[in-house]
């Protein structure tokens, strides 16, 4: 049963937010008279809520208590203020995000002023392969989640997004030597992102925390140290908090400083 009314939760996506009973039922194959009962449960309990047309959301609730993670929570509070000071000081977006599987996700960001217009949204995900943060993250990943990335599907975003294994495994060993990632129009064409990682105390990278501008805009050499600061703080400030190697839940877990 708690299978179930997990895969009903499961199945709302950014781009399906709203669901009816007959919808969840579609996506997840069960009886319509199951998800009817299963959604009453999760309605009362706070997981789902119905908005005025009486589809189904996630629930206030339960944002609440995913809120509460505590590694999760840490992490977010400790790179908090130096992405804000990144952003104060480029007025541009400052993004921090950890590894899920062939993904990043974002976990914290700042908007600037005079930032470039992006879609972002936390808990979003982004592709390891093609955004400066997935590249710094994909980096400092064990040899055998590199090899199985590589040896995936790179979807190409952008003209400029490398989809060439040899050549993203010449760029990730460049990572670890400069110490950052630049994605230049590799996920759209008018955006740059320079991105560097947050090491924990236990010397894992823990996150990525990125910097997207406008393409043209400022070199990437220009913020790269700016960026790279913010990330050794937000380091310093997470290995001071206590122990932040499991700050976050990779799917594949071992994230090293190489």
């Amino acid at each position: 049963m708690t299978a179930r009314a997990l895969s009903l939760l499961g199945a709302f996506t950014p781009d399906r937010a709203s669901l009816s009973c007959s919808d969840l039922a579609r996506r997840t194959r069960l009886p319509l008279s199951t998800v009817h009962r299963l959604a009453g449960d999760l309605v009362t309990w706070g997981a789902l809520e119905r908005d005025a047309d009486g589809r189904l959301r996630i629930g206030l609730h339960l944002w609440e208590v995913t809120s509460l993670v505590p590694h999760a929570l840490q992490l977010r509070e400790s790179a908090l203020p130096f992405l804000a000071d990144l952003s104060l000081a480029t007025q541009e977006n400052a993004l921090l995000a950890v590894p899920e599987g062939p993904d990043v996700v974002l976990t914290e960001w700042v908007a600037g002023r005079a930032a470039v217009p992006v879609t972002l949204r936390v808990g979003g995900r982004m592709p390891v392969h093609a955004t400066s943060a997935g590249l710094v993250l994909l980096a400092h990943a064990p040899v055998g989640v590199q090899d199985q990335v590589l040896g995936g599907p790179l979807p190409r975003l952008t003209d400029r997004t490398i989809t060439a294994p040899d050549r993203l495994r010449r760029v990730l060993a460049d990572i670890r030597c400069r110490g950052h990632a630049v994605s230049d129009r590799m996920v759209h064409p008018d955006s740059l992102s320079v991105a560097a990682p947050v090491v924990d105390a236990g010397g894992r990278v823990v996150a990525a925390l990125s910097l997207v501008v406008r393409a043209g805009s400022t070199d990437a050499a220009a913020v790269a140290p700016l960026v790279l600061a913010a990330a050794r703080g937000a380091g310093r400030e997470l290995r001071r908090c206590g122990d932040g190697s499991r700050s976050v839940r990779p799917s594949a877990p071992g994230l090293t400083t190489g």
